[in-house]
């Protein structure tokens, strides 16, 4: 049975988590810790086939460009292979290799009666320039074409959510409790009022009634709350929670279906059904486009074959017009200019998850965020000390410090980084007392260090004190020293965070699940909009709701726990903390920020909104070019090689100006 102390699912607070996880299975023979490593192993090969999908595009296309130029040269130097055979067979199966992706997909939609789109429009045009001896522009437009996609598609790989990862933080496993046995089952064949135990270290697999036992849950991944919360005999838990120091037995209140993880689950891949994907631009503009060239195309035929012209003349013209309109410069500049966007993002530590995330930007008035781990650092810190009379501020560190040096609770570990360099005597016991403190006996000296719960069984009635944190209070000898106040640290860039986010026209507010007195602290501190406290996960999608009147396409929110994966999902667009974030976190929200600085969030807004300006540059651009030399075209003006500079020529401009995007 797995009976030693596991911390392969302490998923709040950890980084290099799947490294862990295997590390850690390869070890242990526990099922639950073997499946969640082999999640992880699924979501690595699912990446690295990606990957290697990329790089087989990259050099294909790569092979054809050289081929490709080299042809080129040979035409334009070489006059005697122009219009040769073999010149016009490399022609040829470079068009049929690197244009069978856009012909396929064009004769597809034809034969799914979409006669008009970007599809069909560019490979008439294409098969329009082969038609009129222009095969080096048919290909040149394949192979830029196939490059823009490669390139989005490696964007947009990474935007795929998913929430497979959060099946690695469910309670894959369940001690049931049967008279003086325990036997390993799975969370779904508990039913109500079954026992359950659950070791130090371990997932709450149900939700439940404690019946015996005392520990500290953390709450933080479900909750946000950051204090560790005792529980004894009689309190409620919540499954997924994890059990800090010590064994409970809890009486079940469902099969794990019914848990608050389970559910949490559910909301997220609801939320993620729910909320339709932006429509490619490109897409919604060949509806009325495509159509419009072609009408365009065959009216200039009709007129100028009923008015005289000769069919070739006319026919000219037509497919000039044809080459001209094809979209390429769009088709291509439109995501190269979004990639180099997310480009300039990820240099910054900002992964943009899609090119969607940079238009509903566009729109945001209010950026929400959860306090612990993305607002602070997650990590306690000693904030004050309340020494007795006639005790000095040190004296009570250290008596404290040799206390806590027993423990690895995060309170006692702030405590002790305080004072290092203190080590405990060899013949020191030190002993844990589950949901309240530490003791610590050398010889003639016993230290107390804990809660007030701890000091009332000393007959000690501790000061009151302030809210904002968690109090250790200190007995030395039955003799009170006084307490240390220990509190979750603000990021220091939180505080620029807000300053630019308002300068940029954003109301800041906070959600969390913490308790009220804490998240006023830190609101005020911040100087912040406005805040909702102690809220459960699916209070935070209504507390959203709220603070946005119900136009969520408006706000932003930036998270980092599991209980943040519903309103990450819900709101038009969600920012996990991706170092100190729950991978559930990371998986659902449409950007990450690597290294937790909600200063990022501001940066992000602003490369969006450089993005899209660059963006609507090249549309206008490719528009403004292509209308004049359309007016050119019909009126005979401007042959194949006006027509190619319109289509390939506008493309390079465009892909030119999209690149500013990549240095913004």
């Amino acid at each position: 049975m797995h009976e030693h102390k596991c911390h392969c699912h302490e998923h709040s607070h950890e980084e290099n988590r799947h490294r862990h996880i295997k590390n850690h299975a390869e070890d242990c023979a526990c099922k639950a810790c073997a499946r969640a490593a082999n999640i992880f192993d699924e979501l690595e090969e699912e990446v690295e086939e990606q990957n290697r999908e990329f790089r087989r595009e990259i050099i294909f296309l790569l092979a054809a460009g050289v081929l490709f130029a080299s042809a080129m040269i040979v035409e334009n130097f070489m006059p005697q292979y122009e219009g040769s055979a073999l010149l016009n067979g490399v022609y040829l199966a470079l068009f049929a290799l690197c244009g069978w992706p856009v012909i396929k997909l064009a004769l597809k939609s034809l034969a799914h009666g979409g006669f008009f789109n970007e599809y069909t429009l560019m490979a008439s045009a294409a098969c329009a320039a082969i038609f009129t001896g222009e095969m080096s522009e048919s290909v040149g437009v394949m192979i830029f074409y196939r490059l823009g996609e490669a390139l989005q598609e490696r964007a947009a790989s990474k935007s795929r959510r998913s929430v497979k990862s959060l099946l690695a933080q469910k309670p894959m496993e369940a001690r049931l409790v049967e008279g003086d046995e325990v036997r390993i089952v799975e969370p779904s064949d508990i039913k109500k009022g079954d026992l359950v135990r659950v070791l130090p270290g371990e997932i709450i697999p149900v939700d439940g009634v404690v019946s015996g036992g005392i520990s500290q849950l953390d709450c933080s991944a479900i909750t946000g709350e950051s204090l560790p919360a005792a529980v004894s005999k009689g309190s409620e838990v919540s499954g997924g929670t994890l059990a800090i120091d010590g064994v409970l037995t809890i009486e079940a209140a469902g099969p794990f279906e019914t848990s608050t993880v389970s559910r949490m689950l559910e909301m997220v891949q609801n939320a993620v059904e729910k909320k339709a994907p932006t429509e490619r631009f490109i897409t919604r503009f060949a509806k009325w486009y495509t159509p419009a060239m072609f009408f365009i195309a065959a009216a200039v035929f009709c007129v100028l074959a009923l008015t005289g012209y000769p069919l070739t003349e006319a026919l000219h013209r037509a497919l000039v017009i044809l080459v001209i309109s094809c979209p390429c410069a769009l088709v291509i500049s439109v995501p190269l200019g979004y990639f180099g966007g997310i480009g300039s993002a990820s240099a910054r530590g900002i992964l943009v998850k899609g090119a969607s995330v940079f238009d509903n930007l566009r729109k945001v008035t209010t950026a929400v965020f959860d306090k612990t781990g993305t607002l602070t650092c997650g990590r306690f810190k000693v904030a004050k000390y309340f020494p007795a009379d006639g005790v000095s501020e040190q004296e009570l560190l250290k008596t404290a410090v040799l206390a806590e040096k027993g423990s690895v609770h995060p309170v006692a570990q702030s405590i002790c980084r305080e004072m290092p360099e203190i080590t405990l005597p060899v013949d020191a016991e030190i002993t844990e007392l589950p949901g309240k403190g530490m003791l610590y006996k050398n010889g003639k000296d016993c230290i107390v260090a804990g809660n007030s719960l701890l000091m009332a069984d000393y007959g000690v009635i501790s000061p009151a004190m302030p809210n904002d944190g968690t109090v250790v209070h200190v007995l030395k000898n039955n003799v009170y020293l006084g307490c240390i106040a220990v509190a979750d640290e603000i990021r220091q860039d939180s505080y620029a965070a807000v300053r630019e986010l308002e300068k940029l026209g954003l109301h800041t507010y906070m959600l969390t699940g913490d308790r009220e007195e804490v998240a006023r602290v830190v609101c005020d501190k911040l100087e912040m909009s406005g805040y909702r406290a102690e809220l459960q996960p699916e209070d935070k999608v209504e507390a959203l709701r709220s603070i946005c009147g119900g136009d969520l396409c408006r706000s932003i929110f930036v998270g980092d726990g599991v209980n943040d994966g519903p309103v990450l999902v819900t709101s038009d667009t969600g920012i996990a903390m991706g170092g100190f974030g729950s991978q559930l976190a990371v998986e659902v929200s449409d950007v990450v920020i690597v290294d937790d600085s909600p200063l990022k969030v501001a940066e992000l807004l602003k490369i969006a909104k450089k993005t899209r300006t660059i963006v609507w540059e090249n549309v206008c651009l490719a528009f403004g070019i292509k209308a004049l030399f359309l007016v050119m075209g019909v009126c005979g003006e401007a042959g194949l090689w006006e027509a190619v500079f319109a289509d390939v020529g506008v493309a390079l401009l465009a892909i030119l100006n999209a690149t500013r995007a990549a240095r913004s």
